[in-house]
Parts: C-alpha cells; structure tokens; sequence
C-alpha cells in the first residue's frame, strides 16, 4: 500500500500498485514525507467524521475501527444510489480506516487488517503498518475521502476506486511527539484502485489496492 509521500507515498502513490492504502505496503517509510488515516467509534478515541460515512452492514460482528482523538477521516458522497455498490464502497472504505487503526495502535497484526483484507493486499497492509511500528511512528490529522467510484463484475466482485487528500494528515514520531509537517503538493493526493471480494461473512473484502500519488485523477 503506497500512502504517503515515502510509505503513504508510495503506497498510495505507486503508480496504481499495491495495495497501497492511506496503508500498505510499500518502501516508503514515516522518515519520509508521506501520511495515513482512519476512523469508527471506540474507546476513548474519536469517531470518523464525513459528509458522508460509511455505514456497517447489518448483522455482522466487525472489528473496532476508532482512532484517536487527533486522526479524523472525511468521507465525501460515499453513496452511489445502489444498494451493492453502497455495499463495496462502504467496505473499501473501512479498510482505509482499518490501516490507520492499525497504524495509531501500532499493530501490525491488528484484526481490523485481517477483517477487511486478505491475500497480497493483506500482506502490503501488514508490511505498510510495520514500517510505523519499526520506526515508533504514527500518524496525526485530517484525512479526505472523495470521487468514489464502484464497478460489480458478477455478484461476488467489484472494483472500486477513489481519491484521498493527505495534505492535512502527517507523521507523528511517539518518543519526542514530533510530527512532520509536509508542504501540500501534487503528491498530497492520492489515487486508489482497489479489488474486492465478497466473503461467506458478507463484508467486501479487499484482496489488491493499486495506488497513484500525484493522479491528475485527484489532483484540484
């Protein structure tokens, strides 16, 4: 997952490669200029704020996806108007927030990555989090979710992308609270292409992300 400008970067920046989510996998790391992000309800933490957020479906048991009180996500028109594809864009959406629990509870192998990933994407998302987490790293700020879009091939699959502004989300260094302040720029923004799966649990389950920073897709 390329994210920020480094590991964010590179994982959501890759040129559409990997799961790159404001999450996995990449060889960026949080010394670098690049940012992640999340959110839900929790303990103690803040619950994600969007124009629009995502709903959990009904009747399923899912992971905590709250982050602290500093990391905030903005979901913007995440409805499409059909009840899948409502569907998919809510689950791609939490597996954004699932990398930036992960992250902010320094925890590669969190059970919110587990639950909405799986395959190469689950195994980016791991790598992408460790990288934190080898560096005492998280993360701080405002991530903006916008321009999704969802395409259902058959009942079981779907490819959904979207664009992400981190120009409002950094690295934040936990032993001296230092937190790295990026000048915004084209690679503030980042485009994301994600394939999902439905599961036997009914959740939308993310098996690869291709991500782009500097898309002229997300680019204002």
């Amino acid at each position: 997952m390329k994210r920020r400008p480094t590991l964010l970067a590179a994982i959501s920046l890759t040129a559409i490669a990997a799961l790159s989510l404001s999450a996995c996998g990449s060889d960026d790391n949080p010394d670098g200029n690049d940012k992640i992000a999340g959110a839900d309800v929790g303990d103690g933490r803040s619950t994600m704020e969007a124009s629009t957020s995502p709903s959990p479906s009904q009747g399923i048991d899912r992971p905590s996806l709250s982050l602290p009180n500093d990391v905030k996500e903005v979901f913007e028109d995440w409805k499409i108007g059909d009840p899948i594809k409502d569907a998919v864009l809510t689950d791609a959406g939490h597996s954004m927030t699932a990398v930036n629990r992960a992250i902010t509870d320094s925890e590669p192998d969190s059970p919110a990555l587990s639950f909405y990933y799986e395959g190469t994407a689950l195994v980016d998302a791991v790598k992408w989090v460790q990288t934190f987490v080898d560096h005492d790293a998280t993360v701080t700020g405002t991530t903006r979710y916008y321009s999704p879009t969802v395409t259902l091939s058959g009942k079981k699959s779907a490819v959904a992308t979207l664009c992400a502004d981190e120009s409002k989300i950094f690295n934040k260094f936990l032993k001296t609270n230092k937190v790295d302040r990026t000048t915004p720029s084209d690679n503030s923004y980042v485009y994301y292409l994600s394939r999902l799966n439905l599961n036997s649990a009914g959740v939308w389950v993310t098996t690869e992300i291709d991500s782009k920073r500097g898309s002229k897709q997300c680019t204002p």
